[in-house]
């Protein structure tokens, strides 16, 4: 461990050459900080370590070192879950994701979602010593008197971070994107399970191999199977997805099932060869006139001259599939591939 700076109270306090004044003293979990050390870490009086946060002192606070090898480097960032950080593990020095969620949040999303991840990656199709290609490996998940974490395979940028960098994708690499995409969905699918939630953020790049794309973020997955038959078609209490995305169903508070994760995947496509989607310029405040909006572009699209004929071709098969109807899957990917050889 890096030198100790003592903290006042429990010995002389010290300046090492070039380093900072050590912060304040402070408790932790009611514990008392004895001592701040160069490599962001503090000694509590039983001598456990915690780790601080200089970025997120107040939303995050000060943790125990997580399963007693993970740390934290930085803030990725935050959703309706709570927040994503960097971190590597102390024994190995692998960097990792960690998702944090309080448990005073009583949602339970992490926890759900780990147990998704867990189930997508057992034994099945296109498994190999690395698990399921494209479905981020769980490594650890747990908790503490605080927090949920979940320690996950961490992933280079995503589908919209690149996208804000480019500006447009060619009609191959949308292709090429889309294929991958329909196999990720293949594989959920045949798990028996719904994504619901496919935008260009739920999809990101390897941190090594940035030709495999990865889906992510399983807070609004959900099982369309029930001791193995289909669920039944009903209304939902309310709208579940991305506005941008969201299949027409989903608009319409209906229940969703296979056919909706591959209408939002269709938005999403045209989405990145376009640039944009036009109800995204919809700007009405009142939620119920931007969603009848937004259905009403939606509902012609097919009839939009700027969209390749693939695309209109794939909206016209998807938006025909019954509600627990098994899409064609391989006559999708041969649509595609077809369009790239032209």
């Amino acid at each position: 461990m890096n030198i100790i700076i003592p903290l006042g109270g429990k010995g002389e306090r010290f300046q090492k050459e070039g380093y900072k004044e050590p912060k304040p003293l402070i408790k932790v979990l009611n514990k008392e900080i004895l001592f701040y050390t160069i490599d962001n870490l503090v000694i509590t009086e039983e001598d456990k370590i915690f780790i601080i946060y200089n970025k997120d002192l107040d939303e995050f606070n000060f943790r125990e070192l997580i399963n007693n090898k993970y740390h934290i480097l930085e803030k990725l960032g935050s959703g309706y879950f709570g927040s994503i950080y960097k971190g590597e593990n102390i024994r190995t020095k692998e960097i990792v994701a960690i998702k944090v969620e309080p448990i005073s949040n009583e949602t339970k999303l992490l926890k759900n979602e780990s147990v998704i991840y867990q189930h997508l990656q057992s034994s099945g199709s296109g498994q190999g010593d690395d698990g399921v290609k494209g479905i981020p490996k769980v490594k650890w998940f747990g908790k503490d008197e605080i927090n949920y974490y979940m320690v996950l395979d961490l992933l280079g940028e995503s589908l919209q971070t690149i996208k804000n960098k480019s500006g447009v994708f060619s009609l191959t690499l949308t292709l090429q994107i889309g294929i991958q995409i329909i196999c990720l969905l293949r594989t959920i699918h045949n798990k028996g399970l719904l994504h619901r939630d496919i935008k260009p953020d739920n999809f990101l790049l390897g941190l090594n191999d940035k030709k495999q794309i990865y889906i992510i973020d399983f807070g609004f997955c959900k099982p369309f199977l029930k001791n193995d038959k289909h669920i039944s078609i009903k209304k939902t209490n309310g709208f579940i997805g991305s506005l941008a995305y969201a299949s027409l169903n989903a608009h319409h508070f209906w229940e969703q099932s296979r056919r909706d994760d591959l209408e939002s995947l269709g938005y999403m496509l045209i989405y990145f060869i376009n640039g944009s989607l036009d109800w995204q310029a919809t700007h009405d405040e009142n939620v119920t006139d931007k969603n009848k909006k937004i259905i009403w572009m939606k509902e012609r699209i097919i009839e939009n001259s700027s969209i390749p004929d693939v695309f209109l071709n794939y909206f016209r098969y998807v938006r025909k599939l019954s509600f627990d109807e098994q899409p064609n899957y391989e006559m999708l990917i041969d649509l595609f591939l077809k369009n790239m050889e032209k």
